[in-house]
């Protein structure tokens, strides 16, 4: 006789079951929607939490470092949102069209929502669920199908997001950028879920920046976007995280990119207690050229987590993936990246570099690249680094009389900056490298 064995459940895995009971009537989208997050819940209830069994979150143990969960965030009051608008005053440096979402909820009043470019659409995700947007539901959750547990967690308690549409053809003049700030009145949990749809032709630039606005908050976020690239189209987006010390935060993109097109990406993150951003890219056309980098700068003890997976599904394309942290204190960061070259997908270029740069003995750096490759006309790489300032560059500086601290964060400041330059828009490139200046003397 074979007893069943069942794990036991944690508490943080429990609460989500008894929040899910109780919220999912009351959650945006007809009959279809609801079908949607019961099958997404049961593949969640079924797996539990990520841990360290399972290979892609070996190194963020997501059932051990989220102890409980958080209740769902309600509807931001008006102090809710007056902090947020002081948060926005940071944010002011690019010149973008802003769509705010205050505790995962859009804020009209502080959005640009009014005179669209020609060719661009922008609307609410909850409303669009609510009305069942046909639309809509042709790609949610099509685009890159996965079997990731926080990205089935996200669409069984998705609420609100954005729904942009960015017409064939069309070339928006202003970036876009979807700002996410936690008020940080009380512990409470974000489910944000957005859909982006570039079609052929198409240019635009996303800006996605994560922030709170008390240091003592320890919310959980929980964002997933979706991002549909056109054949020949052209789309940057960068991602900015920058969330409370007490922060846990797990966001994932979802990428599915056209012929010919051009696609960059980049990640940067210098907030949050525990920090996991998730990248999962399809080049399904041939001749696309991407660039996939981020920079990552931590310190007491924070931990981030990069997990790129790169699914090369069609002939001649090319990506560079490149990613740069610095580390601090009892900083950990985690880079996992894999590029996969499908049987097809003959004349790949793909090649993919992690530095990490160690600031103090017991910082910590986990990389691990990896190739599967089932072509064999292909050139791909991957390499690793992880280490302390070079002495000698030190001694350099110093000897021609610039202050040993200021020796070491220009040092700090060219690693950080060979990532950041492959930022195509002026403005944000300066903005970031500002960020990384401000980093460097918080730290001293």
């Amino acid at each position: 006789m074979n007893a069943e064995v069942r794990p036991i459940k944690t508490a943080a895995e429990t609460a989500l079951a008894t929040s899910f009971a109780a919220v999912k009537r009351a959650l945006p989208g007809p009959a279809a929607v609801g079908a949607l997050r019961e099958d997404a819940f049961r593949r969640f209830e079924t797996e539990g939490l990520p841990h360290r069994r399972v290979e892609e979150w070996k190194y963020t143990d997501l059932r051990a470092l989220m102890r409980e969960a958080k209740p769902l965030a309600g509807l931001p009051d008006a102090a809710a949102k007056a902090r947020a608008r002081a948060a926005l005053a940071t944010l002011a440096a690019v010149d973008a069209r802003h769509i705010v979402f205050v505790d995962g909820a859009l804020v009209p009043e502080l959005s640009d929502l009014g005179r669209l470019e020609a060719g661009l659409t922008i609307r609410s995700m909850a409303q669009a669920l609510a009305a069942g947007d046909r639309d809509l539901l042709a790609h949610l959750g099509r685009l890159v199908p996965t079997d990731d547990v926080a990205v089935a967690l996200n669409t069984a308690f998705m609420g609100d997001g954005a729904l942009i549409h960015v017409a064939p053809g069309a070339a928006l003049a202003q970036p876009i950028h979807l700002v996410f700030v936690n008020s940080g009145s009380e512990a409470a949990s974000v489910f944000a879920r957005s859909l982006v749809v570039i079609e052929d032709g198409a240019r635009a630039m996303l800006l996605e920046s994560h922030v709170g606005c008390s240091q003592a908050s320890e919310h959980q976020v929980n964002a997933v976007l979706e991002l549909k690239v056109g054949d020949a189209a052209h789309v940057d987006h960068v991602k900015i995280t920058g969330e409370d010390a007490g922060a846990l935060h797990v966001s994932t993109l979802l990428a599915a990119v056209g012929a010919h097109a051009r696609f960059n990406e980049f990640l940067f993150t210098t907030g949050g207690g525990i920090v996991r951003n998730q990248v999962f890219v399809r080049f399904g056309g041939e001749g696309t050229v991407a660039g996939i980098r981020g920079a990552t700068l931590l310190k007491g003890r924070q931990h981030a987590d990069t997990t790129l997976v790169a699914e090369h599904a069609a002939a001649e394309c090319t990506s560079r993936e490149v990613f740069k942290s610095v580390l601090d204190g009892e900083g950990r960061s985690v880079f996992q990246g894999k590029i996969i070259v499908c049987p097809h997908a003959q004349k790949t270029d793909a090649k993919m570099a992690t530095h990490a740069l160690l600031l103090s003995d017991t910082a910590e750096a986990d990389n691990k690249p990896e190739l599967e490759i089932f072509a064999d006309d292909v050139q791909c790489g991957h390499g690793a680094t992880s280490g302390a300032l070079d002495q000698e560059l030190l001694f350099y500086l110093k000897a021609r009389g610039i202050p040993a601290k200021e020796a070491e964060a220009l040092l700090i400041q060219a690693f950080v900056g060979e990532a950041v330059e492959g930022i195509e828009h002026a403005g944000l490139r300066d903005a970031l490298i500002d960020r990384v200046v401000a980093w460097l003397k918080a730290r001293e």
